[in-house]
Parts: C-alpha cells; structure tokens; sequence
C-alpha cells in the first residue's frame, strides 16, 4: 500500500444532506456525555455493529441500527481516538425500515484511511446517547496507488447457519487479516430460501450446531422475514467485525429472494404459501436496501447497477443480472436481444466502459459466463450448453463482447461467485465458436459459508480454458469439509499489474496470476 492510504486526513468533510458539519473540537459542539446513572438503563443500543459501503473518493456510506427509535449520528476522523473529528446528522431510525438507517457521507479526502463512530440519540430525549460503535474505511485514490480488495459470496446456504462450535463464519477472520480497501460480495449474501436445522449430521459422524433464529426456520415470505435473514447472519461475530473495517460493495443474485427466480416466476412449490416472485421479490429488495450499505436511495427505486471508480487504475462494474433476466427455459432462442442484463443496462455497460480511463475494468458478475449451471431440464446461467454460435442469454454478452473489441475496451477481468467453488478460466477467441472479442481472463470463487458443489461444465461459445479449480467430490460438503474460498485482487500502483489469488477458508492461497495491462493502441 503506498503511504498515502493509510496516512492522514486532509480536506474537509460535508454533511450527506449539504449542510455544513459541527466540528466537535476546535469551537464545535460536542456529543453530549453519557445519561445519569439511573437513564443508563433507558439508553438506545447498537444492535449489529456497524458497516459502510460503496465508498469513492469523496462519498461513503454508514449504516446502523438501533433498538428503538434514534437518531443516528455519526462522528469521522482521521485518528482513532476521534481528535478534531466532525460529525454528521443521520437519519431518525424508526419502525417503518426495521430501525435500521444509512447516513450519507459526502466531501471525503481521497486515498485516506478514515475512523468513523456511530452512536444513537434517543428520540425523546436527545441527551440520552448509546455506547458508540467504531468503524473504519479508505477512501479511494485519486492517483495511482496500491488497491487490494476481496470478493467472495453465498452466506448460510444448504442448511450451513452459525456454528459457534466451528468459529462461526470464521472465513471473514480471514479476509479481515489481509486488510482490504473494500469487499465485493457477489451475491446470495442471505439464503431466504434456505431454513436452518438446530443439528445437522455429518458424514463423519460429527455433528453441525447451527443457531436457529425464528425467521431461519421457514422460506422468508413476509418483509420481516426478509428482514430476518440479514439480521441473522448480523449476529456473527466474525462478520460484524469485518464489516466495521471493510467496506462493502454490494450485488444481489437470486437467495436474496429465492432459488433461481426471474422476474414474473409463480412458483409450483408447497413450502410457499405466496406464490408470486414479482411480490416476494419486492419485499425482499425492501429488506435488501434497508440491510446493506449502499448508496442505492430503495424510495426512488434505484437501480442496482453501478460504476464505482478506484482511481486511474481501476473501476468496478457492478452488474445486476437477476432483476432483468428472463424465464429459465431452454436458453437457445437464434433471436434473444436479452436475458440477463435487459436493454437499458446493456446500453449502460457499454457506455460506461467506453467513457471509463481506468486501466483495469473489473466486471462484478452474479453469474460465471461459460459454466453451463442448470436449473431441472432448464438453464439457469448465461452458457445454454451446445458449444456452437451464440444462443439466449449468450447473444447479449457475445454483444457486449464484440463492442468492447470494437471500441477498443482493454483489460477487462470478470469476477463472480454463484457455484460454490473457485476457479480460473482464460476466455480465448482462437478455441471459442464466436470470435469476435478479446481474450479475457474470469475468476471465481467461493461459498462463504454455505454447501461447496462443482464443478460445473464450462461449454466452448465463448473458448474458456480452466487455468485451476478447486471443489469438492460430494455435493452440499458442509463448511466442515473445507471447501470454502474467497478471492484476492491486489494492484500495483507503480507498474499497473493486477493479482489474483484464490484463497481457501483459512486464507491459505490456492492459486496465483498475474497479469499486465494491455495497454491502448
């Protein structure tokens, strides 16, 4: 990491909402100290640590939540002991989002590590103020500096909850130990389709301890089951204290709502009672937005998808391939326009890569490209399967293939999770049945914390070459098994070089490659 990263705090912070911010030293107005002895009792409380996400340059947000109605307030620094901090009214954390809030920060220093505190004002009583919870962030750079960064998903599916017996989701100790600028989550940060077991036994005749909460004991269908699922993976340790110093990226897949969904989906199966995606969907996107640091504003029906720039050498795409897609059939239409991404944010993507003049375009996928990933007698992914010219869902990314090439769109890297194992594939034009691209390089990785499956069968549409997979002989191996990953991407700022390292559940590195910019002709 070059010095500037992890320095010290210049420039002045604004407020999320435009107004000028207290200073809390210096002639500002402090936090109020903490209530009399006999309000202690009465005071508001964090209930699950504290997380910020799609932070940029100069934005970041903080999200909190409380155990009654509060006012969230939010305190940054460039020191940890909060000297010469400043501080930033949020939101009033009420009933109508779960009590949970995100507060807005705007006017950061770029490339700086920064130390935030959250705390509560009761709503009644201002001067009676929860424990604070700390935080930390990095802002991106705006020159060219060192970057490192994780991504990984898939969190407590097949059966796979807290096992406190096992670390709990002891895979984020791991990540934490690497000290990245941020993480990506992949998707399927929640399995709502997924109801949990107090004991499960394994084929070695252990036994898995899951904690049950209430909403983990049936599919989610209502919001406050929904709401239930982010509250339940909040209550591991490990992961709280990784989202209090890792930043998060988010995208969402098909767990968040239920297995292999698409927009307009009724279900035919007996453990929903609401039968309709479309209105499972929206609840779940509802508790989605109310859970995770985004900077995506759910009362104005944000879109998803989004570019979030790390400086000259690196933007992230974060797609979203599940909102858009169409139903799962047979996926080999000689005519399909669509299927995964949808018109508007094609037509995004391939602007935004075209404007972008950062050297690596790293592309957040909910989906691999190749791995042919079924769903029954039908297709679930983007690959349908026969290896020959561009079919379905295989069209639009043979599209946005052939006009990144035209445009002279250089060194994209894709990385996704979805089939819970890693692996490293080499998209290569000269083995594939559509040519009309640039070799480009797609890496996987995962579960979490979830039933390790693989690996699939990668088709030849588009060429890929396994480089390396690791996953294991018998579906659904429990976490016990050892078969959970999550990826590293580490930048050079000096020579531009990005590194990926696939890494297993203690953070032991599977597998290592280097690649060099392609630079613009």
């Amino acid at each position: 990491m070059t010095p500037n990263r992890r320095t010290f705090l210049r420039g002045g912070l604004a407020a999320g909402t435009g107004a000028a911010l207290a200073p809390l030293l210096g002639g500002g107005t402090a936090l109020a100290g903490p209530a009399a002895p006999g309000l202690v009792r009465r005071r508001p409380r964090l209930t699950h640590g504290v997380q910020s996400g799609d932070v940029t340059a100069h934005e970041a947000v903080v999200w909190a939540r409380s155990d009654r109605p509060a006012r969230m307030l939010v305190e940054v620094s460039h020191r940890p002991d909060f000297a010469h901090a400043r501080r930033v009214p949020g939101p009033l954390l009420t009933p109508g989002t779960d009590l949970t809030g995100k507060t807005f920060l705007r006017g950061l220093p770029a490339g700086r590590e920064l130390h935030y505190r959250v705390t509560l004002a009761d709503a009644d009583r201002r001067s009676v103020l929860s424990e604070p919870v700390t935080g930390r962030l990095s802002t991106a750079p705006r020159d060219r500096s060192d970057i490192r960064f994780v991504w990984s998903g898939d969190l407590a599916g097949q059966g796979w909850g807290i096992n406190t017996g096992f670390g709990g989701y002891r895979i984020f100790n791991a990540m934490n130990a690497l000290d990245p600028d941020f993480f990506l989550c992949s998707g399927d940060l929640v399995y709502a389709d997924g109801p949990l077991r107090e004991t499960v036994e394994l084929p070695d005749g252990r036994t898995w301890r899951n904690l049950v909460t209430d909403e983990k004991t049936k599919v989610a269908e209502t919001l406050a089951e929904y709401r239930g699922q982010f509250r339940y993976n909040l209550e591991d340790a490990a992961m709280r204290a990784f989202n209090a110093r890792v930043p998060m990226i988010y995208q969402w897949d098909d767990h968040e709502v239920t297995n292999n969904w698409y927009p307009g989906e009724i279900l035919d199966l007996p453990q929903y009672t609401e039968k309709r995606v479309d209105v499972l969907a929206a609840r779940a996107r509802r508790a989605m937005f109310e859970y995770t640091p985004t900077a995506v504003r759910a009362h104005k029906n944000g879109r998803l998808y989004r570019r979030i720039s790390y400086g000259p050498l690196m933007d992230v795409f974060v797609l979203d391939m599940r909102t858009h897609k169409d139903a799962n059939g047979t996926n080999d239409s000689p005519t399909a326009a669509g299927g995964v991404l949808g018109a508007e944010q094609l037509a995004w993507l391939k602007r935004e890569l075209r404007r972008s003049r950062a050297t690596w375009k790293v592309i957040a996928a909910d989906l691999p490209i190749g791995l042919i990933v079924p769903d029954g007698s039908a297709q679930e992914g983007i690959a349908q399967g026969d290896g020959g010219a561009p079919l379905g869902r295989e069209r639009e990314i043979a599209d946005l293939l052939s006009y990144a090439k035209r445009k002279r769109v250089r060194n994209m890297v894709w990385l996704t999770a979805d089939v819970h194992y890693t692996a490293a594939h080499y998209y290569d034009p000269s083995k594939a049945a559509f040519q009309d691209f640039d070799p480009f390089w797609e890496f996987v990785s995962g579960p979490l914390n979830a039933g390790a499956f693989g690996p699939n069968t990668l088709e030849g549409t588009f060429g890929p070459q396994l480089d390396f997979h690791r996953a294991p002989r018998t579906p659904n191996t429990s976490p016990a098994g050892g078969f959970q990953h999550f990826g590293e991407v580490a930048l050079d700022g000096e020579s531009a070089e990005l590194t990926v390292r696939l890494r297993d559940l203690d953070g032991a590195v599977l597998y290592t490659r280097t690649l060099t910019p392609r630079r613009p002709s």
